[in-house]
């Protein structure tokens, strides 16, 4: 008696033995058999596949409390995904980061908060993704970049600043993409273009002169969408043929709109941007 997947993986336990009709006779478990509610190659906890034990649990989650301390790693994995939380706490020690990680989907905050020293990154990822926002900040610091990423994604924007100079550009640019101001216009000076490129995005259109010299051209081509007056007159006049386009659209663009637009020839009625001096000569445009 073999029946197996349609893969055809034979039906042998984590040992490598056969299972057999010997071994169903003899499993805990042999009722079910008799009931056909079990079947070796398909639905069984005593095989070595994953998918096979899962079968198992998933039609008997009754039965996955009993199985949490069993031999194989994969059966004690897959019965935390079944068994009731409150019998999870037995796990969070257990030898195999696959169990581990099992339990850091499932247990409450509270219980999660022990996982955050955890050894292995998987689980301490795991625990990132779930762990409540207000308890992120002693993840920031941790090892695997990303851990930090998540963090940066999920924390709340006050704790933003501790991973704004972090080694990783990953973790940088999630970063890039929440902080508020002013925080933000210090990220314009960030190593990365990648990240400049972010800031750019996001940099209210007053403060872009910041970037409109930028070493990198993506950069430029990134603020030249969005800015007004002197910066985007200077980039009307960038050295990259992409940067002048991009400026030259963006330029058309407001004029319909009746906003300022570059002037090449000085003019006594110029535009002011905002309540400051002007940022360079602007022709009104009238609609």
């Amino acid at each position: 008696m073999q029946a197996v997947d349609s893969n055809d993986i034979p039906a042998i336990d984590w040992h490598g033995a056969p299972i057999t009709e010997a071994t169903c006779a003899n499993c805990e478990h042999a009722v079910l058999r008799a009931r056909s509610a079990c079947e070796p190659g398909r639905s069984c906890m005593r095989d070595v596949y994953a998918r096979r034990i899962d079968r198992f649990f998933r039609s008997h989650p009754q039965l996955a409390n009993a199985h949490l301390a069993d031999a194989y790693f994969e059966v004690r994995a897959i019965a935390a995904r079944y068994a009731d939380i409150f019998h999870l706490g037995a796990l969070m020690d257990d030898a195999d980061e696959t169990v581990r990680l099992q339990v850091a989907l499932r247990v409450p905050q509270r219980q999660l908060l022990a996982l955050r020293e955890d050894p292995h990154r998987e689980v301490r990822i795991r625990v990132a993704q779930r762990l409540a926002p207000s308890e992120l900040a002693s993840l920031a610091r941790d090892a695997d970049y990303q851990v930090r990423a998540i963090v940066a994604r999920r924390a709340p924007e006050g704790l933003l600043t501790l991973l704004m100079h972090d080694a990783d550009l990953q973790v940088r640019q999630e970063v890039a993409r929440r902080i508020p101001m002013p925080a933000l216009w210090r990220m314009a000076s960030d190593t990365a273009p990648e990240v400049r490129r972010i800031v750019a995005e996001r940099l209210p259109v007053s403060l872009l002169d910041t970037l409109v010299a930028d070493a990198d051209w993506t950069v430029r081509w990134e603020a030249a969408g969005r800015a007004h007056g002197a910066a985007l007159e200077r980039l009307l006049n960038d050295a990259e043929p992409e940067v002048r386009e991009r400026a030259r659209e963006r330029l058309d663009a407001m004029e319909p709109l009746g906003e300022c637009v570059p002037s090449p020839i000085p003019r006594g009625d110029a535009c002011q941007l905002g309540s400051g001096p002007a940022l360079g000569t602007m022709e009104p445009v009238h609609g």
